[in-house]
């Protein structure tokens, strides 16, 4: 029996509006203010803030099924949001002192990424100076922050990867977001010149994985800041995956129980090849789920009893959200290539969440190419291979 799931609740009261917002979203390439101001109106951007600031602290899976149904109405708007809520996640494991400079000043503060690390930057007393073309920053046109990747040179001679947080003020929108899929998320480029970023905004990406970061530990009553950050960041990629590939089983039903062949007059309907492909499907997109929430009650398990996993309990979870996506692309296929004609056209429903289900899969997280060989080593017990982190 599911935990009752308050936030949950809350969003289905804004979820029509959302719906009725997703060709305005495409259109305007980004995620529609309105949208974003329903999301804060239910307090969904406190999803996964520290209760110190205001915010709710619920768990994975509580979060997964707010960020799945979401994306049923709107994928990209979900795409944005769910990143706008776990960056809030990654931002705990950093600095008190930077945590205070957000959400000391504004509780309702969230922030976009970049994580990929592209960032050039100079050391310089106190900190470095970031300069950078920071692409696919989804839902930064709402962000009042941004977290971007870098290497820093270490005195051991080798590089860490790190990241740096900047205010709005020390960077520029380029609005450059043309993509076929996701068009509503904005994932645009972030234009950084020289920008001063002190060392409490900095932190390495290995120690928010191994519990080591400068703000471990700071809320030791916690049930969701005992955990590496990747495992939350990541976990809304395969989410609005399956939020897209549930809503395809209910759209397609939709269209094709009263649909008839041009031609013939014949109701497709009722015919088998239908049939069989929508049962296919539905029974694939249910397997997707059952994994997701295992991993994700996994995850929730793991840090409410502060406890960090093993390289292979890690490796599973990450591993399983690329497949899991992998049958999610696969179930929005099989129904995708039996709709009809019809079902392109810009102002079908079917079309978007086609495109939409294959942006899913083009993460990098998520790219099962890339997990199914970080899986494979492991459980051969080599070594993990450092060129597909």
């Amino acid at each position: 029996m599911k935990t009752p799931n308050p936030l949950l609740e809350d969003l289905k009261g804004v979820l029509p509006t959302i719906a009725a917002n997703a060709f305005e979203a495409e259109r305007a390439r980004c995620v529609p203010a309105e949208n974003i101001a329903l999301l804060k109106g239910i307090g969904m951007h406190h999803a996964l803030q520290p209760k110190k600031y205001g915010g709710m602290e619920i768990s994975l899976p509580q979060f997964a099924d707010c960020i799945a149904l979401l994306a049923g109405s709107c994928a990209s708007t979900a795409w944005a949001m769910s990143l706008l809520c776990t960056h809030s996640h990654q931002i705990a494991m950093f600095s008190s002192k930077l945590q205070e400079e957000i959400w000391g000043i504004d509780p309702d503060a969230t922030a976009s990424s970049s994580i990929a690390p592209f960032g050039r930057t100079e050391e310089v007393e106190g900190g470095v100076t970031f300069s950078g073309e920071m692409g696919w920053s989804s839902g930064c046109d709402h962000a009042e922050w941004a977290i971007m990747g870098f290497f820093r040179e270490n005195t051991e001679g080798t590089r860490d990867y790190c990241f740096a947080v900047l205010p709005s003020s020390d960077y520029e929108i380029r609005d450059d977001w043309f993509a076929v899929g996701m068009r509503g998320s904005g994932s645009k480029t972030l234009i950084v010149k020289n920008a001063f970023v002190p060392e409490h905004r900095i932190q390495k990406a290995r120690d928010m994985i191994e519990g080591k970061s400068a703000g471990f530990g700071l809320y030791p009553d916690s049930k969701i800041f005992f955990a590496p950050y990747r495992p939350y960041f990541a976990s809304g990629f395969s989410t609005v995956s399956l939020g897209i590939a549930e809503r395809m089983l209910d759209v397609f039903r939709e269209k094709t129980r009263n649909r008839v062949r041009a031609y013939t007059g014949a109701a497709v309907g009722a015919a088998t090849p239908a049939l069989m492909r929508l049962a296919e499907s539905t029974h694939q997109v249910a397997a997707a789920r059952a994994l997701l929430e295992k991993s994700w009650e996994e995850i929730a398990e793991y840090s409410e009893r502060h406890e960090y996993p093993d390289r292979t309990t890690l490796t599973f979870w990450r591993t399983n959200q690329g497949y899991a996506t992998k049958m999610c692309i696969q179930a929005v296929d099989r129904l995708m290539e039996a709709a009809g004609g019809g079902a392109w056209f810009e102002t079908n429903e079917l079309q978007r969440l086609f495109r939409d289900s294959h942006l899913t899969g083009a993460h990098a997280y998520t790219d099962y190419d890339v997990c199914a060989q970080i899986l494979g080593r492991e459980l051969m017990g080599l070594e993990p291979d450092p060129s597909m982190a």
